[in-house]
C-alpha cells in the first residue's frame, strides 16, 4: 500500500487544515475528481523523479516540478486521471515509436507495482469499478501524436489502452502546425495529420485539441466524426487571457457541439497571473468563462501538473485540489455544476465515446 493520510476519516480536520469550508470538503470528497492532464512521468524519465514515493515542495517550492506523486495523488482523492506520455521530437520517426512502447511498458510497471492503490482502466465502467474499490484509475494518453506516425504504429496500441493522443505539442511536426509561437510554418493539419484523425476515430480514442494552432484546430474538427466528442485535455481561454496557448470562443463552442469536455490547465501565466503570483481563483475564472460560452458540460480540469509549469501559490500540489470547490461555492455554483467540473462532464464525453 502507499504511503498516505485518508482525509475520508476526518473530513473536518482537512478542512481546518486547507482553511476551507467542510461544506466544500464533504463535496468534493462526494464528486469524482478526475484530471485530464497529469505530465509528472517525464520527470521519471528524464531525471528518476520515483512516482511511488511521497516528495514535498522540492527546490523550488513546487515550482516546474515535485506537485503530484501517487501517494499524493491517493491523498488528495484524485478519483481518475490521464497520465501523459510526451514525445521526444527530434528523434526519427521509427524512433520515437520505439521509444513510446518503452515508456508505456515502464509507466503501466510503476502501477502494476501499486496495483492495491491503482487500477490501469480505458472506459467509463472501468473507471468506476476502479473507484468502487477505492484505488485511482489511471488512464493513459500520449502528448505528441507523432509518437507514432509512423506506419502501421498507431494500429499496435493494444485493446484501447490509449485513451487520447495530442495531435501535436511545442514543435510543428509531420501531422501539423502547433500553436507555440515557433513561426517555422502555419500549415495547419497536413494531410498525413488529417488522416491521423480519421484513424484515431476508427479506434475511438480521443483526438486531444490541445497544442494546436487555430488554422489545424478547424481542419481536426471538419474531418473528425461528428458521432465522437473531441477534447482539448489542458488549456486556457482568451476570453479571459488572450495567449497563443489558449482557446477563443469559437474554438469553444466547436469541442461543445460535438460533446466533448476542455479541461483548465494551471500554469499561472497562461492564466493572466504573474508567474510566481497565481491564484486559484484563476482557474475558476477560465472555468466559468467556459461554462458562459459553451455550457456548463463543458468545463474540466486539467491541470498539467509537473509539465513544468508554475502552478497558484495556493494550490501548488493536488493536496490543495479542495479549495477549487470553496471558490466555486463562494461564487454560487450549484454543487451538480461543481460536481460536473470535477469529473463529471468528463464521464459523460467518456461514455458517448466508449462507455
Amino acid at each position: 500500500m502507499l504511503p498516505f493520510a485518508d482525509h475520508r476519516t476526518d473530513p473536518a480536520a482537512w478542512a481546518t487544515q486547507l482553511g476551507i469550508s467542510r461544506e466544500a470538503i464533504d463535496l468534493y470528497l462526494a464528486s469524482d475528481v478526475i484530471d485530464l492532464h497529469i505530465d509528472s512521468f517525464i520527470w521519471t524519465r528524464v531525471f528518476g523523479y520515483d512516482l511511488t514515493r511521497r516528495h514535498g515542495h522540492g527546490l523550488f517550492e513546487a515550482s516546474f516540478y515535485s506537485q503530484v506523486d501517487l501517494p499524493r495523488i491517493r491523498e488528495a482523492q484524485v478519483t481518475g486521471g490521464i497520465w501523459a506520455i510526451t514525445t521526444n521530437p527530434l528523434r526519427s520517426s521509427k524512433a520515437r515509436a520505439r521509444q513510446f512502447w518503452k515508456n508505456l511498458e515502464q509507466l503501466r510497471g510503476i502501477f502494476a507495482g501499486c496495483a492495491e492503490d491503482v487500477s490501469v482502466v480505458r472506459t467509463a465502467g472501468e473507471y468506476r469499478a476502479a473507484r468502487t474499490a477505492g484505488k485511482h484509475a489511471a488512464f493513459f494518453g500520449i502528448q505528441g501524436g507523432n509518437a507514432l506516425d509512423a506506419d502501421g504504429e498507431l494500429e499496435k496500441i493494444p485493446d484501447r489502452l490509449i485513451l487520447r493522443i495530442t495531435l501535436v505539442h511545442l514543435n510543428n511536426s509531420p501531422l501539423g502546425s502547433t500553436s507555440a509561437p515557433v513561426k517555422m510554418r502555419n500549415a495547419g493539419l497536413t494531410t498525413r495529420g488529417q488522416d491521423y484523425v480519421r484513424r484515431l476515430n476508427a479506434q475511438r480514442i480521443f483526438v486531444d485539441l490541445a497544442h494546436i494552432s487555430r488554422k489545424g484546430f478547424f481542419q481536426a474538427v471538419e474531418v473528425h466524426d461528428r458521432m465522437q466528442p473531441l477534447i482539448v485535455t489542458h488549456t486556457g481561454v482568451t476570453g479571459v487571457h488572450p495567449h497563443w496557448r489558449n482557446l477563443d470562443d469559437e474554438q469553444l463552442r466547436a469541442i461543445a457541439e460535438t460533446g466533448g469536455t476542455v479541461g483548465v490547465m494551471y500554469q499561472s501565466s497562461f492564466l493572466g497571473d504573474p508567474t510566481f503570483g497565481g491564484r486559484a481563483s484563476s482557474i475558476v475564472d477560465h472555468l466559468e468563462h467556459i461554462m458562459k460560452v459553451a455550457g456548463e458540460g463543458c468545463a474540466s480540469l486539467g491541470s498539467d501538473w509537473d509539465g513544468a509549469i508554475v502552478t497558484p501559490r495556493d494550490l501548488p500540489t493536488c493536496l490543495e485540489l479542495p479549495r477549487l470547490v470553496q471558490i466555486m461555492l463562494e461564487r454560487n455554483w450549484r454543487p451538480e455544476v461543481i460536481r460536473g467540473v470535477l469529473g463529471g462532464n468528463f464521464l459523460r464525453s467518456l461514455e458517448a465515446l466508449r462507455g
